[in-house]
């Protein structure tokens, strides 16, 4: 089932990223192979979020793309998945997930408008918040969704483990932000040979980002190893939290029992309780 509100969001950068993303997640629609494995969404969620901690639950995803943590989430055996999407993407969702329609329901709009009325057992927000300016309105209206006790698991950009890659990528996304698509699709072709040689290396040398690189990067098909790099650079807005920013943005928003986890090194997971 979909339905459709109107986004809500700064009308410059927050706009930006919304309608960036839209153009993004309406040209790479697949997510087959590893990178939308089961075996990935337990990569991600796990040690804090089990796949029996998702089974047989009601789960809201904040900002879904193209429905591939939705699919997770149904894979994981979750009961039914409202997933919200402010972009044009939104129809993607749907169509990725109209196989198993009667357990979705795909909502365009922000994460700030998820339904209060639903008593969710779970909120999800995967690789979203980074993206926002202010995501504490999203947090708050995620805790007010869930029922007592229920549970909300994010995953940010880490700044502990990324500096040596902010340094290098840091002033390259100023350029690559405002790339036409065609030149910045060539652009990664070129960085993934780059990556896959420095992740050949990582396999003898103890370099940034080792464990990522074998675990996780050099798993990928080809065609998402150049799709994880142009949603690097592609979005007009990133953060990379430090780990007590990730713990603040759920405990300064009424959440308790909040957990992180350092994800290969780069990334923060986090998980908090209503």
């Amino acid at each position: 089932m979909t339905s459709s509100h109107s986004a809500k969001s700064k009308p410059d950068v927050g706009q930006r990223t919304i309608a960036d993303f839209g153009d993004q997640w309406t040209r790479y629609t697949d997510n087959s192979g590893y990178y939308g494995s089961l075996g990935l969404f337990a990569d991600i969620c796990e040690p804090l979020l089990s796949l029996d901690n998702v089974r047989g639950r009601t789960v809201a995803d904040i900002g879904s793309g193209t429905g591939r943590i939705v699919s997770m989430l149904l894979d994981a055996g979750a009961a039914h998945v409202t997933a919200l999407e402010p972009s044009e993407s939104f129809a993607v969702v749907a169509a990725n997930t109209a196989d198993r329609a009667s357990r979705v329901e795909v909502i365009r709009c922000d994460g700030t408008a998820i339904p209060q009325d639903r008593d969710f057992d779970l909120v999800v927000s995967i690789g979203v918040l980074h993206h926002v300016e202010d995501p504490a309105p999203i947090v708050k209206a995620a805790r007010c969704a869930l029922r007592p006790g229920g549970v909300i698991f994010i995953w940010l950009y880490g700044r502990e483990g990324n500096g040596i890659y902010l340094a290098l990528f840091g002033p390259l996304r100023a350029v690559t932000k405002r790339m036409p698509h065609r030149l910045l699709a060539i652009l990664c072709h070129v960085l993934d040979f780059i990556a896959m040689s420095y992740t050949a290396a990582s396999r003898i040398l103890p370099l940034p980002m080792r464990q990522y690189m074998q675990m996780v990067y050099r798993r990928l098909p080809p065609d998402k190893r150049r799709l994880v790099i142009y949603d690097q650079l592609n979005p007009a807005y990133a953060k990379y939290y430090s780990e007590d920013e990730a713990r603040g943005l759920l405990e300064n928003n009424g959440f308790t029992n909040v957990r992180t986890h350092h994800r290969h090194g780069y990334s923060w997971s986090v998980i908090g309780v209503r």
